[in-house]
């Protein structure tokens, strides 16, 4: 092992030295005698994300060693310390599964006397997050009650035990923004505080049934699953129906009660973690759809030539396999988002294009802009999301769309950077449906 020194005060690089192993694995069993010693009392313990170390130590190719070098750690500083009061410690993984069928596995040898709370357990569930009545009580005293409404739809939702609970990282950052900014707009906090790595991973694995549960998820639905929580590392990605019981022990799903044969029943908990599967979700689907190079290029060929019965078919295409976002508390122009990010992605395609996206043109901001070299076309999209999603008004969402790329006057940019041409669609969607609307605007008709 390494060990390794800073100097802060005086600015000295990190210095690295070697560690014996049983220096490090007897250290903090070191330390509560040190510190019962120094303070004349017992030391209560207070060990966070106990099992991240074993998480990196499987992606990085080292599992087995970790596993020796935390159990031989936890053992010593657990187990037969006179100078400890109490241990606490917290991880996505449940302690249990230290006394499960694998011993190999286990980084508890010979602990019997701990107490396992876990995220199902009534016992303690108001205390992992505030409850309605405390957040209402902080807006109001930072002179921001007409932020609750926001504040619930991104942050409230999980479910702790039988108790319902807001995330609290998330409404104490946001107050903070609102202190200093009081038309801040709620943003995420605790996913971005942290990788995405398992949604990425396990959505690059998923099967067709998986996607489909994803896409429900995504609708604001329930899906019902059995959770393993005595899961290791090692067996995370075995079998892609764990997907539930790790999306669930680290917050990304939440339970809302449980069938009569015990499944829980999954969801996302709130517009906050469902943005990031959105996210992540296109970032699968523009990934699965750049292998399929030949369809792409002629997907942005039929952009370039206006041939609107051809884009909607070959987009019809692409959205069969990918998973749509139809929440209905989600706002429109987060369905919008949707589809307008996945047309980015196919358009980017075309390396030697410029797509610009939300990009300032006339008077206001168009959805999507492209500059071609092509006989110096250029493009501008418009998206709509057709709530109703019949004919008559998918074919109305193009025409408002059509309009609005007319009146905003958005193909100004690409006029002032030299096109000549100008193709302009109108884009209407719903779920699965999609209308294509086009005008070609040539220099004869300017």
């Amino acid at each position: 092992m390494w060990g390794l020194l800073h100097d802060n005060e005086n600015d000295i690089e990190t210095t690295r030295f070697p560690m014996p192993d049983d220096v490090l694995e007897g250290s903090l069993k070191l330390l509560s005698k040190l510190l019962r010693k120094h303070y004349g009392q017992k030391v209560v313990l207070l060990i966070d994300e106990y099992d991240v170390p074993l998480d990196k130590a499987r992606r990085s190719g080292y599992y087995e060693e970790m596993v020796m070098t935390v159990r031989n750690l936890l053992s010593q500083t657990l187990k037969s310390n006179d100078d400890l009061f109490l241990a606490v410690m917290t991880g996505c993984l449940r302690i249990a599964w230290s006394f499960c069928e694998r011993p190999q596995e286990s980084i508890f040898t010979g602990l019997n006397n701990l107490k396992v709370m876990s995220i199902t357990n009534v016992q303690f569930g108001e205390y992992f997050g505030f409850s309605d009545a405390e957040v209402r009580a902080m807006l109001h005293h930072y002179g921001a009650d007409g932020k609750y409404e926001q504040v619930r739809t991104w942050y409230d939702g999980y479910t702790f035990g039988k108790t319902e609970v807001y995330c609290p990282w998330d409404v104490i950052n946001y107050c903070d923004e609102l202190r200093t900014d009081p038309d801040a707009a709620p943003r995420a906090f605790w996913v971005n505080s942290s990788g995405n790595d398992i949604i990425r991973t396990f959505l690059r694995k998923a099967t067709q049934r998986t996607r489909r549960e994803i896409e429900q998820l995504v609708d604001g639905e329930c899906i019902p699953k059995k959770v393993i929580q005595e899961l290791t590392y090692r067996e995370l990605y075995e079998n892609i129906d764990n997907v539930w019981s790790v999306l669930f022990t680290t917050g990304y799903l939440t339970q809302r009660g449980r069938t009569k044969d015990g499944a829980y029943l999954l969801a996302i908990p709130n517009l906050e973690v469902q943005q990031i599967f959105v996210e992540q979700i296109l970032e699968w689907f523009q990934e699965e759809a750049r292998r399929e190079t030949p369809k792409l290029d002629a997907f942005c060929e039929s952009f370039l030539l206006g041939d609107a019965e051809a884009v909607e078919a070959q987009f019809n295409a692409y959205l069969k396999k990918a998973i749509s976002v139809r929440d209905t508390a989600v706002r429109k122009d987060r369905k919008e988002h949707f589809y307008h990010g996945i047309l980015l992605g196919l358009l980017s395609h075309r390396e030697d294009w410029d797509v610009f996206s939300n990009a300032e043109s006339g008077d206001g901001y168009s959805d999507i802009l492209v500059e071609t070299e092509e006989g110096c076309t250029g493009i501008g999209i418009e998206v709509k999301y057709s709530e109703a999603g019949d004919e008559d008004s998918l074919e109305a969402g193009c025409r408002k769309a059509l309009e609005q790329i007319e009146e905003m006057d958005y193909e100004e940019r690409l006029r002032q950077d030299g096109a000549e041409n100008i193709v302009k669609y109108g884009i209407a969607c719903n779920r699965k449906k999609y209308r294509v609307r086009t005008v070609i605007d040539k220099p004869n008709n300017s």
